[in-house]
């Protein structure tokens, strides 16, 4: 084996943990800058809240390292005053007498984590400024001030950290994680509509269902990443809440096809309608994968034109079993099964245009490139 082809099959796998390797490498930097700075500062316990503080908030993307660096600080303010406080007003020198004043430190505190998120740390940073202060002689406030600082400097090189060393932007794991969405509708689309022709496994469909509402759901997560990371990143680019919208209608569309694909339709009406079906299918996951590809390279959308040219062929083929009686034969149920599907595919024609349109703002956003 040459050189070249050992590097090659060395670089594919790293390729594939790009984004996972360059969050590890952040993550080292931020321990060992926050480490250098506390030492520096001559800290106590040799700058460990620092330390633990960069490490913890450094997340995968900037936005995701800003909100979790405002809720740790906001978390650690909420414990540290209130531990403070209490540590201040009540004498805590004997052993009941500590233990009283942190049962009346943690149940408040942990009643707010319970209602507000931002306050999951304050329990924990209560009880470091009423215990660990005592060891380090420090006194309430005292201890209080020096939590909130060593979170507050954490925080700051752990977003500093983000911001220049290889930052990774919510937008463009939005953007990927939109891409893999479309990939997996791209296959899972023409084997629902093969459902309303032949028997389909109920409980895969499920599975594939509940697979493609995790992935949106992560994707409107990052979405919302994004829109806070405007804060910190001043870069006019296309805002990735419209594709994440969109990508839910369009799981919305396979539930619907999927919840009418089961039972097959009789044999007299599933016969005619099986090839405009499968053409529907073969264009709409065409499309779908094209536009994946669109996303990742950043390029315009794909026409639309053999998506609907596929759908007119598939009304024309119904309004023919409606000329020739065809759908008169058909149970109450079957006929709902049937409107539903045309409903669902007029959606999906919408929810299509629409996703060529959040294509193009993506391509904009970062210059388009010529169709290919």
């Amino acid at each position: 084996m040459d050189k070249l082809t050992f590097w090659r099959q060395l670089s594919r796998p790293l390729s594939a943990y790009r984004p996972q390797l360059r969050f590890s490498l952040r993550m080292t930097v931020a321990g060992l800058l926050a480490l250098i700075v506390a030492r520096s500062l001559a800290l106590p316990l040799h700058g460990l809240w620092v330390v633990l503080t960069a490490v913890v908030v450094t997340q995968m993307s900037v936005a995701g390292s800003l909100r979790a660096t405002i809720e740790y600080i906001v978390g650690t303010l909420g414990g540290a005053i209130y531990a403070g406080a209490i540590g201040l007003l009540i004498p805590h020198t004997t052993a009941v007498a500590q233990g009283a004043v942190l049962a009346l430190t943690i149940m408040p505190l942990a009643f707010a984590a319970a209602i507000n998120p931002n306050f999951r740390v304050a329990p924990f940073s209560a009880v470091l400024v009423l215990l660990l202060g005592g060891q380090l002689g420090e006194g309430p406030v005292e201890s209080a001030f020096t939590r909130l600082s060593e979170v507050v400097l954490g925080g700051a090189i752990a977003i500093a950290v983000s911001l220049l060393v290889f930052p990774e932007r919510a937008r463009s794991l939005g953007v990927e994680a939109a891409a893999r969405i479309l990939e997996r509708m791209a296959k899972v689309l023409p084997e629902l509509l093969t459902g309303f022709t032949r028997a389909l496994d109920a409980g895969e469909i499920q599975r594939v269902q509940n697979d493609v509402g995790v992935a949106v759901t992560a994707l409107q997560e990052i979405a919302a990443e994004a829109g806070r990371e405007r804060l910190v990143v001043f870069a006019r680019e296309p805002d990735p809440a419209p594709l994440a919208r969109t990508l839910l209608r369009l799981r919305h569309d396979l539930v619907m096809i999927g919840r009418a694909a089961t039972p097959p339709l009789p044999g007299a009406v599933a016969q005619p309608l099986g090839p405009p079906l499968t053409r529907v299918g073969a264009d709409a996951g065409d499309f779908l994968r094209r536009n994946a590809s669109a996303l990742a390279l950043r390029r315009s959308p794909p026409s639309l034109q053999a998506v609907e040219a596929s759908l007119q062929a598939f009304d024309a083929a119904v309004s023919a079993l409606r000329g020739e009686g065809v759908t008169r034969s058909l149970s109450s149920g079957e006929v709902e099964r049937l409107f539903a599907l045309g409903f669902a595919l007029e959606q999906l024609h919408r929810n299509f245009a629409d996703l060529a349109r959040c294509v193009h703002e993506c391509a904009r956003g970062v210059g388009a490139k010529s169709r290919s």
